[in-house]
């Protein structure tokens, strides 16, 4: 079905007198930006799974990544930030709503949300006089664009049938036939997620390059890379040939993970994986990185070569979640180490923020959402999470909250998953994987323990630290993740009304 969108000419709608009425239906619509500043555009580009720790500006001396690593230098880079949820659709639905994904009811990649005229980011920036505009991915229904005018060609049509289910540990194989996905991994000009991101770029770049200084803009800009198939051209695989450490993988360690991590490498068919495909695959992937970052640097440029509007545009650099690259015997993103959990985020305005400034503190995508809304000078509904991270960019010494939270409903798993992090401490609540099991959980020090390899959640000397953990994140996602699991599983049996069939594709698409 095509997407209908209404679109006013500026100029009339101000003729129209209807100035009066939606200022005084939404307070911040033409309020000056923060400081009484004009009002910055804000260009927000958002990768898909990007390892944060495959990154030039997080230390990487391996990877190539100039363009953000650009703004990094003229930016503020945050060190511990986290996405709502390591699966594109619930991380990009929640950043949408403003709500974490469980209070929205979206649980996987079969999941929308509860309407398509609720409050959003858009909706939110079009109440504080700015035009929202998405060129690109965010997972959308068909039918759903959420408050976006869209722009550059429709790259979200993803049916939805609210379906899925969960697995036992009876599923739990030692070993399997590896995933087709392992077979596509190829150098090449073709790969799925660069042909789209193709599209995303010129989308972009033709918008910015046309856009005039009438009135601010919020763009947000969709990448597919580095997600998977890993297919990348020749030119940007070669510098990584033979260059990509292995993973770090103690032998103890896939022994010892959660029930549901065991039951991911089951279902993602990646138990058995070959040390040749490991090293290659690690060695794309790098290669894909620094081909987004190469796109990322077409549209910084086309921004920058508009003098209209270049120097009054807050550029963000974010992506959805991270990729694991076969750390902990795992692979793609669904899990809550950090290599799936933790993401980049690069905030950079020099007009108000001096550039290379570092936060060590943990923030999460909801204080993200906020604080693009902030930025705009804008309002959002009371009910929604999170924090503007406005007063902590204008004062490193801001006393800033430290915590966030992850959520995973989806597929191969037992149990949902909720990570709360905190200071030093990652607490994982796996829950019981079975009636006859106990409750699963994680615990690491992550200062001591980065690469969490230590489950300290098993000695009784951090029972009381487990315990505030706990009840912290339950107050964080505003509900018990065992009574959220019992309505996950109870939505996903029943699907959508009238939703088509599932059409069996691979559900970690």
């Amino acid at each position: 079905m095509a997407i209908r969108t209404l679109q006013i000419d500026r100029r009339e709608f101000v003729k129209g007198g209807a100035i009066a009425g939606l200022t005084a239906a939404y307070p911040g619509l033409f309020r000056d930006g923060p400081n009484g500043q004009k009002k910055p555009n804000i260009l927000l580009i958002m990768s898909d799974e990007h390892n944060q720790r495959v990154s030039g500006c997080y230390g990487n001396s391996i990877v190539k990544t100039p363009n953000i690593d650009s703004l990094a230098a003229q930016g503020v880079v945050f060190e511990n930030h986290y996405c709502n949820s390591p699966l594109c659709v619930p991380s990009r639905s929640s950043f949408t709503a403003g709500k974490y994904a469980s209070r929205v009811d979206v649980w996987g990649l079969t999941s929308e949300l509860p309407s398509n005229d609720m409050p959003s980011i858009a909706r939110r920036m079009t109440a504080a006089g700015y035009e929202p505009y998405l060129c690109g991915k965010m997972h959308y229904q068909e039918t759903r664009r959420y408050g976006f005018i869209q722009t550059g060609g429709d790259f979200n049509n993803y049916p939805k049938s609210g379906r899925g289910k969960r697995d036992t540990p009876a599923d739990i194989k030692e070993h399997n036939p590896i995933s087709g996905r392992f077979k596509q991994f190829k150098t090449g000009d073709h790969g799925g997620s660069v042909q789209h991101d193709r599209r995303v770029t010129a989308g972009a770049v033709d918008f910015l390059a046309k856009r005039d200084s009438e009135g601010p803009f919020f763009l947000l800009v969709g990448y597919l890379t580095p997600h998977f198939p890993l297919v990348v051209p020749e030119p940007f695989y070669t510098p990584y040939k033979d260059k990509v450490p292995m993973p770090d993988l103690p032998t103890k360690v896939v022994p010892n993970l959660p029930t549901n991590y065991k039951l991911q490498r089951t279902g993602f068919e990646e138990t058995d994986v070959p040390e040749p495909t490991v090293k290659f695959g690690r060695e794309l992937y790098y290669g894909l990185t620094t081909w987004m970052d190469n796109e990322v640097g077409k549209v910084l440029a086309a921004l920058r070569a508009n003098p209209k509007i270049a120097d009054d545009t807050v550029i963000i650099y974010t992506t959805d979640h991270g990729e694991n690259m076969a750390e902990h015997g795992l692979w793609w993103k669904n899990c809550m180490y950090d290599h799936a959990a933790r993401v980049p985020l690069v905030i950079t305005w020099p007009k108000r923020w001096k550039g290379g400034q570092r936060r060590q503190l943990v923030s999460g995508h909801l204080d993200l959402v906020k604080t693009v809304i902030d930025i705009a000078g804008g309002d959002t509904p009371s009910d929604w999470n999170g924090h503007s991270m406005v007063p902590w960019l204008d004062d490193a010494n801001h006393k800033w909250k430290d915590t966030a939270c992850s959520e995973y409903y989806a597929q191969f798993i037992a149990h949902g998953i909720v990570m709360f992090r905190t200071g030093k401490w990652k607490y994982v609540y796996h829950g019981k994987p079975a009636e006859n099991m106990t409750v699963e959980r994680e615990l690491f020090d992550m200062q001591a323990d980065p690469h969490e390899f230590n489950n300290l959640a098993d000695n009784p000397k951090y029972a009381k630290q487990i315990a505030t953990l706990h009840q912290r994140m339950v107050e964080e996602v505003v509900g018990d993740p065992d009574v959220t699991e019992k309505r996950a599983v109870q939505q996903l049996a029943a699907g959508y009304p009238g939703a088509p069939p599932d059409d069996g594709k691979d559900p970690g698409e």
